[in-house]
């Protein structure tokens, strides 16, 4: 990858962040996105993509793709629901920027915090409420209805924004907010707020864990 910085780019970014975001990509394995490019496939040129990832974002011009819709069932029923599933160097990049948030919020994070945190899963919330269920005979459920559909695009930027002054991490969260959807057909879905589910460095991947036990 050559040096780690390139003094001639508006942003600062890590060739090494680039080459990290890719080992976690890999690690998390999952589907193509729009492109079609699988793992395997972008591994095979992998030193010219992740070149491509650093080379567009330290300047600038990272434009996200649209993201591929896969409706999945719901657990127990109750229809489906949407995942968005990004091209594999979208998720490179998606990771870079998560990463570069992770280590500024994972230190002000609740104890019992347990949604997309590293090193923690659903299987931790559901050990700590295992564990309360002996000491206490009643739990609160709580659950926010359509929030992946519905949440606010200015409350997402205002976090991110409490959280870090870098320019180029706020660039790329508002432009993936605004990446279209592609359905099944081809047809391309545009969106005012919300974001599908799995679109995921930046807000996590896939279904929730238990944010807090009570």
């Amino acid at each position: 990858m050559g040096e780690l910085k390139s003094p001639d780019k508006p942003f600062e970014i890590s060739k090494w962040a680039v080459k990290e975001a890719w080992e976690k990509v890999k690690a998390n394995k999952g589907a193509p996105g729009v492109d079609g490019v699988s793992i395997e496939e972008f591994e095979a040129d992998l030193q010219g993509n992740l070149y491509k990832v650093w080379n567009r974002m330290s300047s600038g011009t990272w434009f996200p793709p649209p993201v591929r819709a896969v409706e999945i069932p719901k657990p127990h029923g109750g229809g489906t629901r949407m995942l968005g599933v990004p091209t594999i160097a979208d998720r490179v990049a998606q990771t870079v920027v998560a990463e570069e948030l992770v280590s500024r919020v994972e230190a002000i994070f609740h104890d019992d915090s347990y949604g997309y945190r590293p090193g923690r899963s659903a299987l931790d919330a559901v050990g700590a409420c295992r564990q309360r269920c002996w000491k206490t005979d009643w739990v609160i459920d709580l659950d926010i209805q359509k929030f992946f559909d519905s949440v606010s695009w200015d409350l997402v930027v205002k976090a991110v924004e409490a959280n870090t002054d870098l320019p180029w991490v706020l660039l790329y969260v508002r432009r993936w907010l605004h990446a279209p959807v592609q359905l099944a057909d081809g047809t391309l879905q545009h969106r005012d707020r919300g974001y599908p589910a799995g679109v995921a460095g930046v807000a996590g991947a896939g279904e929730p864990v238990p944010a807090l036990c009570v």
